[in-house]
C-alpha cells in the first residue's frame, strides 16, 4: 500500500521524537510491503520564525492532500513569556483544527503492566484501567469571542457551542462505547453552565438511538476526583474543548509518564496523530525525551487510517517489549541506566525487522 502522509515535526523536542516515530513507520513499511510518502511541512514557532504565521497556507494545502498527518508539538518560551505577543504557535495549532475539521480528539489512558508501580497512584486504584476521552476540539471558549475593555482592566472569554458541533461529537462517543464496554459518561459543568446543559440535553435526546450504551452524567469537577480515585470506573468520555483539556492530562499521568501516551483527531477533513504531551522546550536538542507516545501515535495512524491493525500491533508488541526490558529514557529510569530519544528510535526499528 502506498501511504501519503503530512509530517509536522513542529516546535521543541517535536522534531526529535518524529524522527523516531518515521524510524518505526519506515521499518513497518519495509517489513509489510508499504511505500511511504512523507512530506514535512512548518508549523508553530518554526513556522512563525519562518514565515511569520504558525500554520502557513503551505502546510494547510500538504496536509488536506495527505490520507494523514503525524504531529510533533507546538510551543516556544519566548511567546510563553511575552503576553503581549501578537502571533503566537498555540493560534497555529487552533487553527489548523478548524481549517481541517478536526473536532474530535481522541485520548486514550491505559497502563503498562511493567509501568504499573511507576504510576504516583497506587496500584490497586489504577490496575485494569481502559479509558478514552473523546475531547471536542474546534468550538468552546477557544474559539469563543474574547476580549479587553475598561482600558484593559476587564478581560472576558466566552464558550458557545451548537446543538450540531455536540451532536458530531456524542455520536462518535456512542459509536466508540459500542466497540468497547458499552459505557459512556458525559462530562459537564450543566449546575451552572448553560452551554453544559446543551450539552447535556443533546447527548438526553440521543440515548434512545443506543439503547445498549449505559449514559452517566458527571460534573467535571467531579470527574476530576474520580480519575485520581477510580480511573477503571470510567470507559468512554465526552466532553467539550477546555474540560476536555484539562482532564485528559490528569489522566495522562496514571501510566506514570506523559511520553506515553498516544492520542488522534478526527476531522471531516483528514485525521492528525501526535503524542499528547508539549514541546518540553528544557529537553530540546539533549536527545532524552520519550518517543514512544509519538510511536503509538503512528500506531494509531496505521491502524485508524489505513485500517493496519497488524501493522499497528506489532509497534504496540516492539513498545512492551523495550518497556520491559528497561530501554527506556530518563523519564522512565529510576536513577538506572536510560536510553537516548534516538537510541530508542533504533531499537525499536531494529525488533520491527527482526
Amino acid at each position: 500500500m502506498k501511504l501519503n502522509i503530512a509530517l509536522l515535526p513542529g516546535d521543541g523536542i517535536g522534531p526529535e521524537v518524529i524522527d523516531q516515530a518515521v524510524k518505526v513507520s519506515n521499518a513497518i513499511a519495509k517489513k509489510f510491503n508499504h511505500s511511504i510518502n512523507w512530506v514535512t511541512a512548518l508549523t508553530g514557532a518554526a513556522a512563525i520564525d519562518a514565515v511569520g504565521e504558525p500554520y502557513p497556507i503551505e502546510t494547510h494545502n500538504i496536509c488536506l492532500n495527505a490520507d494523514a498527518i503525524l504531529f510533533g508539538a507546538i510551543g516556544h518560551p519566548k511567546y510563553d513569556n511575552d503576553p503581549l505577543a501578537k502571533v503566537r504557535p498555540e493560534q497555529g495549532l487552533l487553527k489548523m483544527r478548524k481549517d481541517l475539521g478536526l473536532f474530535a480528539n481522541v485520548r486514550p489512558t491505559f497502563t503498562f503492566p511493567s509501568l504499573i508501580d511507576k504510576s504516583p497512584l497506587k496500584r490497586e486504584r489504577i490496575e485494569g484501567t481502559d479509558l478514552v476521552f473523546l475531547r471536542e476540539l474546534t468550538g468552546g471558549i477557544y474559539f469563543g469571542k474574547r476580549g479587553r475593555k475598561d482600558n484593559g482592566n476587564t478581560a472576558y472569554d466566552t464558550c458557545t457551542y451548537t446543538r450540531d458541533e455536540i451532536t458530531r461529537l456524542a455520536k462518535k462517543g456512542f459509536e466508540l462505547a459500542m466497540n468497547r464496554s458499552k459505557k459512556l459518561c458525559c462530562v459537564d459543568k450543566a449546575n451552572v453552565l448553560e452551554s453544559s446543559r446543551l450539552w447535556r440535553e443533546t447527548v438526553q435526546l440521543m440515548e434512545k438511538d443506543y439503547p445498549e450504551v449505559k449514559v452517566s452524567y458527571e460534573f467535571v469537577d467531579a470527574v476530576a476526583m474520580r480519575l485520581v480515585q477510580w480511573p477503571n470506573s470510567y470507559d468512554v468520555l465526552i466532553t467539550e474543548n477546555l474540560f476536555g483539556d484539562i482532564l485528559t492530562d490528569e489522566a495522562s499521568v496514571i501510566s506514570g509518564s506523559m511520553g506515553l501516551m498516544p492520542s488522534a483527531s478526527i476531522g471531516l477533513k483528514t485525521s492528525l496523530f501526535e503524542p499528547i504531551h508539549g514541546s518540553y522546550p528544557q529537553a530540546t536538542g539533549k536527545d532524552i525525551a520519550n518517543p514512544l507516545a509519538t510511536v503509538l501515535s503512528a500506531a494509531m495512524m496505521f491502524e485508524d487510517a489505513f485500517n493496519l491493525k497488524k501493522e499497528a500491533d506489532l509497534i504496540r508488541k516492539v513498545v512492551n517489549q523495550s518497556l520491559e526490558k528497561s530501554i527506556v529514557t530518563e523519564d522512565l529510569s529510576d536513577g538506572e541506566k536510560s536510553y537516548k530519544t534516538s537510541e530508542i528510535g533504533n531499537w525499536l526499528s531494529d525488533q520491527i525487522l527482526k
